[in-house]
């Protein structure tokens, strides 16, 4: 077939794909498609670079051209699927999950993606603060003081401080701001990875900090996660919290790999 991906995903109703919902009422994972290609690679394509396997090139689960942005992001994306063994793993290519939400999702609802981020500004995890201990009070000032002074002065946003989980109204000025920051991004690849920075994190701050270099990535992570961090520091860890806590990162590190490939 012409359409590897169609070997990939099969065609609706042909049975070929996993079916999660049966999955999850028998208590089984679904199956994974196996490799049917044996070498991944990627060729100049309209718009940037398409993903081929063995030659042939590779469309998005809803059929259009799997074509990225930048070189680099297509080396990586071919990587993805160059690893993959017997079985082609979905959790395993973050990249790619990402590249395809990007080019079905994102590209054509900009305005409908951009409004959800710009709800985060009224919510942003940095504004919200402990009252309690002192320990992890001064953890999230140490990690978020210095992200909040860059985003006013850098995105003009000023945030008001909670204690607690009570919503507190961030002032217009800094709420447009915000959603300035965030509109002025056009490009679906990176609008899309802005959002998944933003969603795993709860700061749509974090998230543009990391859009404009302000932060690197593992700094980005650890300021998301000076909670979780004190918690393990208190109570430990179990493997099941720390496996998704890993999960979370990858996807963390794939957004922000698609941000630094994409000029």
């Amino acid at each position: 077939m012409s359409d590897t991906t169609r070997d990939w995903l099969g065609e609706p109703g042909d049975g070929t794909r996993p079916d999660p919902m049966r999955a999850a009422r028998t208590g089984a994972k679904p199956a994974l498609p196996q490799r049917f290609y044996k070498q991944a690679g990627y060729a100049p394509a309209e718009g940037g670079f398409r993903l081929t396997l063995d030659g042939r090139p590779a469309n998005t689960p809803a059929r259009s051209p799997l074509v990225l942005p930048s070189r680099e992001l297509a080396e990586a994306v071919a990587a993805e699927w160059e690893a993959q063994a017997t079985a082609i793993d979905p959790a395993t290519m973050p990249l790619t999950r990402l590249a395809n939400t990007a080019i079905d999702g994102v590209a054509a609802r900009r305005e409908a993606v951009a409004d959800d981020l710009c709800a985060y500004a009224g919510t942003d995890l940095l504004a919200y603060r402990a009252a309690e201990p002192d320990r992890l009070v001064r953890a999230q000032a140490e990690a978020w003081d210095p992200i909040l002074a860059w985003a006013h002065e850098a995105l003009g946003a000023r945030l008001i401080l909670s204690e607690g989980v009570m919503h507190v109204s961030q002032p217009p000025q800094a709420v447009e701001a915000l959603s300035r920051a965030v509109r002025a991004v056009d490009d679906p690849f990176r609008l899309t990875a802005l959002h998944t920075l933003t969603t795993l994190t709860g700061s749509l701050i974090i998230a543009l900090a990391v859009l404009h270099g302000h932060l690197p990535v593992a700094a980005a992570w650890e300021a998301a996660h000076v909670d979780e961090t004190y918690q393990f520091a208190v109570w430990g860890g179990d493997e099941e919290a720390e496996a998704r806590l890993a999960t979370r990162r990858a996807e963390f590190e794939a957004a922000a790999r698609v941000l630094a490939a994409i000029p």
